[in-house]
């Protein structure tokens, strides 16, 4: 898992703000909307796999994928929240 202290700096790269790690439901969200249909990252790619975690800006619009226990935070790596119809609201 990320270090407290390593979370407690990370930002969004594009709008500088804070992230926090996903909760259980909306990682469950996420990954039944990257299964029911397109969800594209900031390069416009299709997202293909699950997410096993990830963080979430504290505005909740970006979503940034952890790898291997690797937080991936690039612009082109990001997912709009917008696109996912049954996020949950907090």
């Amino acid at each position: 898992m990320i270090d407290k202290h390593l979370l407690d700096i990370l930002c969004c790269p594009t709008t500088h703000v804070p992230v926090r790690l996903l909760t259980e439901g909306e990682l469950a969200a996420l990954n039944r909307a990257i299964a029911s249909a397109p969800v594209r990252n900031g390069a416009g790619a299709t997202v293909a796999g699950a997410f096993t975690a990830g963080l979430i800006t504290r505005d909740r619009q970006t979503i940034y994928p952890i790898e291997d226990d690797i937080p991936v935070m690039l612009a082109d790596e990001a997912i709009a929240t917008v696109q996912l119809g049954d996020f949950p609201d907090r």
